[in-house]
């Protein structure tokens, strides 16, 4: 029987969604999954490397969030910068859009912008009369759970350590436990996607194989290939990782040893054959998520709700600021 969104339902306590990061990145806890067993530990983030083999390679994603959302200066539109078309021309989610058709102007920071198009989803395409400098004017678009504006010390926390290719609107969450020092002690790779909006989009289908996945900008480096295929078990940091390296994957559970850029809207849901991860490391995701369907393709529905129920009634952070869980 076809599965449907709401079998992917669980409940949540609004206080357990963090909605600030812990003082030490490496302090959250960390939910343990064996899938080859069903059993589930409770263990802390610090005691990651322990469930390493030797010959493992991490994957994670090098993309940089920017402080994409910026408001008009009367007050009146806010605009989300989703991707920078040229340096002049960014397509933008604007809030309200009712007035803003083609030829309609605003002003941000002095800087006047014309609506150029309107694209089929709502999204605007906005030329400005000059650059617009989104680190000096833009805010970091945080999570609605989160149930606050974005301060100073969000800029730096909501980044991982790594980060170093501008374009993401969120952050992908998975990477933000990891300080330098653990890192450089654990053999890694870099891959980059740019995580857009459509992260945040509820699922409105009934059935799960009915829903339209966003598409989302990727790169992987013919570096980053080979080592993948030369790993023992691959272990990515996140459901983007996951997300790029299935979409990549070709015959006999390998990767083309070159260089891949492209967008993937591939959606990873019960049943899928995963050809390339063997490890998951993931934040807790929304109640009927695509990302919480990712999770239970990976170690199945049942297993993923009942460790949720576990998280729950252990009080674990929920969700971006929020503590992991690994899937091995």
């Amino acid at each position: 029987m076809a599965l449907r969104t709401k079998d992917f339902d669980y409940h949540l306590p609004e206080e357990l969604i963090a909605a600030r990061p812990l003082p030490d990145r490496a302090a959250s806890r960390m939910l343990v999954i064996h899938r080859d067993s069903g059993r589930i530990e409770h263990r802390m983030f610090r005691e990651f490397p322990d469930f390493l083999e030797p010959d493992d390679l991490l994957v994670l994603n090098d993309t940089k969030v920017i402080p994409a959302r910026v408001f008009s200066d009367d007050g009146g539109i806010e605009l989300l910068c989703l991707d920078r078309l040229s340096p002049l021309e960014w397509r933008c989610l604007v809030k309200p859009g009712k007035r803003m058709k083609p030829g309609h102007t605003l002003t941000v920071a002095g800087i006047t912008g014309t609506v150029m198009e309107v694209f089929d989803n709502g999204d605007r395409l906005i030329r400005w009369e000059r650059e617009l400098d989104l680190n000096t004017h833009g805010h970091l678009a945080l999570p609605h759970y989160m149930g606050r504006d974005d301060e100073a010390a969000d800029r730096e926390r909501y980044q991982t350590v790594f980060a170093r290719e501008e374009g993401a609107i969120a952050a992908p969450t998975a990477g933000l436990h990891f300080t330098p020092e653990m890192l450089e002690k654990l053999p890694h790779a870099f891959l980059t996607l740019h995580v857009g909006v459509g992260t945040f989009r509820p699922v409105k289908a009934e059935v799960v194989s009915e829903h339209l996945m966003h598409s989302e900008k990727f790169a992987v480096s013919a570096q980053t290939a080979r080592r993948v295929n030369a790993a023992g078990r691959v272990v990515a940091v996140g459901t983007t990782v996951t997300r790029v390296l299935e979409a990549i994957a070709g015959g006999e559970k390998r990767i083309e040893e070159r260089d891949h850029a492209g967008e993937t809207d591939i959606f990873i849901h019960p049943p899928h054959d995963f050809r390339v991860v063997g490890g998951l490391l993931t934040n807790f995701h929304l109640p009927q998520s695509t990302l919480i369907m990712l999770v239970s393709a990976f170690a199945g529905r049942e297993l993923v709700l009942e460790a949720y129920r576990q998280a729950v009634a252990e009080c674990y952070r929920f969700y971006s600021y929020g503590d992991c869980m690994l899937l091995r």
